[in-house]
């Protein structure tokens, strides 16, 4: 009999002798069954092996001879040297690492602000497609987020806005959401300031028509309503404090003092008003210290109270609310500074420069 029948008969026996110890197995209680998987699994790949695997006559033969020769080969296949737990951490490594690498891929693709048609015909599709890839990941985030931090009622939307501004940052975050509620002009459900904060924010179209692919609609609006606004409030506490936030929060303390009709502090020798937690949060010393010279009171102190959250803003109640605010004139220097940068009129050809006059 020739290698090729030989091979064939060996495969037959071996099939049959698996049939057989699958007849045993699946006889048995489900523990049992656990225990042998790997042998069953194992086994099956070495049928597999044998329908391509070349063999010499003299081995088949060998094998044909043992009463059970896909047990005798895992026998052998389990007492050899090799560790196959190592592959497997492995590739738990290799996975961990690949997705750690895509996050990071996605995270740092930056906002492509060009139609596809542009970028295929100046050669800048790639980018495209990396910037599409990452606002649809980017919205599966958030919607994510909403979902796993709403309970009880309740969004967390402090934990929510965290995670999908770690995993994507604030730009793109927010170019998904004014994309989404740019499209929700018409939702009762989205308040207005949201409505007129997403039409600041530039919005790429495709073909005149507005991009659907990242789209957040599988949120309840409401729930995206509050999303958007405590992101762009976390957001906002993150910035510096510009002059005019300072002269705004002056000018509130300031009508505040003015409105009041008599001393409110709890012992009432003062009127107190309380500084904004936003402004408070951004601000710094120098901030702080800004805040208090504008305004004109000499009585005028920052402090907490007992019993009152928060700081306030304490002036005696003899002190003349009706001040107006002390602003800070530009400096004489800083003018001469923007004055000498502005490049003088060239003359008109001909004409001589005109004179100083010595005094």
């Amino acid at each position: 009999m020739d290698v090729e029948k030989l091979t064939d008969a060996l495969r037959e026996k071996m099939s049959a002798e698996q049939d057989k110890y699958r007849a045993w197995l699946v006889a048995q209680p489900p523990e049992e069954i656990l225990n042998h998987t790997a042998e069953y699994t194992t086994r099956e790949d070495i049928l597999m092996a044998m329908d391509f695997i070349e063999l010499t006559k003299a081995q088949v033969s060998a094998l044909l001879d043992s009463p059970t020769p896909l047990a005798d080969v895992y026998k052998n296949w389990s007492n050899m040297d090799f560790n196959l737990m190592d592959n497997i951490t492995a590739a738990i490594e290799d996975r961990a690492d690949t997705v750690i690498r895509q996050a990071e891929e996605l995270r740092k693709a930056p906002i492509y602000m060009e139609s596809y048609q542009y970028a295929y015909q100046h050669g800048e599709a790639e980018q495209h497609l990396a910037s599409q890839r990452a606002n649809i990941a980017c919205r599966d985030a958030i919607v994510e987020a909403i979902d796993r931090h709403y309970h009880d009622n309740r969004l967390d939307t402090g934990a929510a806005v965290k995670e999908v501004v770690q995993q994507f940052g604030y730009e793109r975050m927010f170019y998904v959401l004014a994309n989404t509620v740019q499209a929700m002009e018409h939702e009762s459900r989205m308040t207005q300031n949201n409505k007129a904060w997403a039409r600041t924010v530039p919005v790429v179209f495709e073909n005149g028509r507005r991009d659907m692919s990242y789209l957040i609609t599988r949120s309840h609006p409401g729930l995206l309503d509050i999303f958007v606004r405590d992101a762009r409030h976390e957001h906002l506490l993150r910035q510096p404090l510009k002059a005019a936030d300072i002269k705004a929060e002056a000018t509130h303390i300031l009508e505040r003092f003015q409105a009041a009709r008599e001393p409110n502090s709890p012992s009432g020798t003062h009127y107190m008003v309380q500084v904004s937690p936003d402004f408070l949060a951004r601000a710094g010393s120098k901030d702080t210290d800004r805040l208090m010279s504008m305004l004109p009171f000499q009585s005028l102190s920052l402090s907490t109270l007992e019993g009152q959250k928060g700081t306030y803003a304490l002036i005696l109640k003899d002190e003349n609310r009706f001040q107006p605010l002390v602003l800070r004139r530009p400096s004489v220097r800083k003018k001469l500074q923007e004055k000498s940068a502005v490049p003088a009129a060239p003359s008109e050809p001909g004409k001589p420069k005109a004179k100083r006059k010595e005094r």
